[in-house]
């Protein structure tokens, strides 16, 4: 095979991945809530699952100076996929990249308000995964 022949089917592999990255930014994330309790043990529990440009559940309201444990995973599939929060004026900063195998993030928020997190992966030139609405909100209250 040529050398042009090599680059027709290289542009035309590179359209083919644009097009299936792109079908994921035109779906929309509906908000999907989830209202902490408090355990025995004082501890608030959520688990998160992260893919597809989702986090399931993506506004998460948790009491302030209560300790909590968000357990993250991952869906099957080869797109990496992390969870990040950049808050910490209110005790919540961490970047856990996700897995099909559960992990743990522990942290005691201590402000009230709104706090974003997202997924901070990005392939190439394409749309971040946050972009792509990978993003939800954590709520404190009083």
């Amino acid at each position: 095979m040529n050398s042009l022949g090599r680059y027709l089917i290289l542009a035309i592999l590179l359209s083919l991945v644009s097009v299936s990255f792109s079908f994921g930014a035109e779906e929309s994330n509906p908000r999907k809530v989830y209202l902490a309790t408090i355990d025995p043990d004082g501890v608030q529990r959520v688990a998160i699952v992260g893919g597809g440009y989702f986090f399931d559940p993506n506004y998460i309201i948790v009491k302030v100076n209560v300790p909590v444990e968000l357990t993250v995973t991952k869906e099957k599939g080869f797109v990496p996929h992390n969870i990040v929060m950049q808050s910490p004026e209110a005790g919540m900063e961490f970047t856990q990249d996700l897995t099909t195998s559960p992990k743990i993030i522990s942290f005691t928020p201590t402000k009230t308000g709104t706090f974003p997190f997202y997924c901070s992966k990005k392939l190439l030139f394409f749309e971040s995964h946050r972009d792509k609405g990978m993003e939800g909100t954590l709520e404190v209250r009083e």
